[in-house]
């Protein structure tokens, strides 16, 4: 029977398995902390975290500080008397929290640190044409993601799968990880790591609209490469012009065509299925693409209802 008694802490999905597998394997889980519930959508409905429902199914203690440095937060913790604590895409902690207990507190992270530390691991290694990355076990220090680290998974990247998908192979990959770590730590056997900072290292940004903008004037593989790395969510994006109007246009998967032309990026090459989008070197093959107000589809269902001109493109 193991002797930890542990808090874990995070909000999405990626982290419901790893706080699964905790509970599956029979670990001692004295307390969940999550993000506070809070409006979203149209309506408005409060929006409970992935982690707090999952945490209410499986009875257990759900802690939600709006402040992590609350005196009542601290007390509440201490209460809980817990030797470990896991964080799993939850936000930054301040030191009085992560050096409480008795073992520390580890972070899973979804790179091979030290690359890719930073809010989006996932996409930046598809957006970037990475083709291996990982996950990370490492001990919390008081900067971002730059603790020892303690364990790592590699994995290859295919030059087809999009963010969703990598997202959910580090997301089960993780979760071997994460017991793995504890074992060590069960058995004294962790033998942690210094991080080395160097000239090459890419940081994982958080995502923003412009991010997400698609450039035509770039080459065929980059831009392949950021729909992908952007997909499902928060999804590439564009504009198309069409008919003296315009509107905007998410792109969710294609297929890359390197081939010469002397299009105008931007260009459509289009007919009653299929829409190419021409690039410096080659083509893009929408394959699933959203008008605004309308649901994602097949872009051969899109052109049933929709009629493109000949001078149409897409900026």
């Amino acid at each position: 029977m193991s002797n930890l008694r542990i808090v874990f802490m995070g909000t999405p999905d990626f982290a419901v398995t790893i706080l699964d597998s905790l509970v599956q394997n029979k670990y001692t889980v004295v307390g969940v902390i999550t993000a506070p519930d809070k409006p979203a959508g149209r309506g408005r409905k409060i929006h409970t975290s992935a982690v707090k429902q999952y945490a209410e199914k499986n009875n257990l203690t759900i802690l939600q500080p709006t402040n992590l440095k609350d005196p009542s937060f601290i007390k509440e913790l201490e209460d809980l008397q817990a030797n470990l604590q896991i964080v799993v895409a939850f936000r930054m902690l301040p030191k009085v929290v992560w050096q409480m207990p008795k073992y520390g507190t580890f972070n899973l992270h979804a790179s091979l640190l030290p690359q890719y530390r930073g809010a989006a691991p996932i996409n930046w290694a598809i957006i970037n044409g990475e083709t291996e990355t990982g996950v990370t076990t490492f001990f919390i220090d008081d900067k971002i993601d730059t603790g020892e680290t303690i364990l790592h998974k590699k994995t290859n990247i295919t030059t087809t799968e999009n963010a969703g998908v990598l997202h959910d192979r580090l997301m089960n990959l993780g979760a071997e990880l994460v017991i793995e770590t504890l074992e060590q730590i069960e058995n004294g056997s962790v033998n942690t790591k210094k991080q080395e900072d160097h000239s090459d290292l890419k940081l994982a940004y958080k995502i923003h609209k412009d991010t997400c903008k698609i450039d035509w004037t770039a080459n065929a593989t980059k831009t392949y490469n950021l729909i992908r790395g952007l997909s499902p969510y928060p999804a590439a994006w564009t504009t198309l012009y069409n008919d003296d109007g315009s509107t905007p246009l998410k792109v969710y998967t294609t297929e890359l065509e390197e081939i010469e032309h002397n299009l105008t990026p931007g260009k459509l090459v289009f007919d009653k299925k299929t829409i190419k989008v021409a690039v410096p070197n080659g083509y893009i093959n929408l394959l699933e693409i959203q008008l605004s107000g309308k649901r994602r589809m097949k872009t051969s269902d899109v052109l049933n209802g929709l009629q493109l001109k000949e001078t149409a493109y897409l900026g």
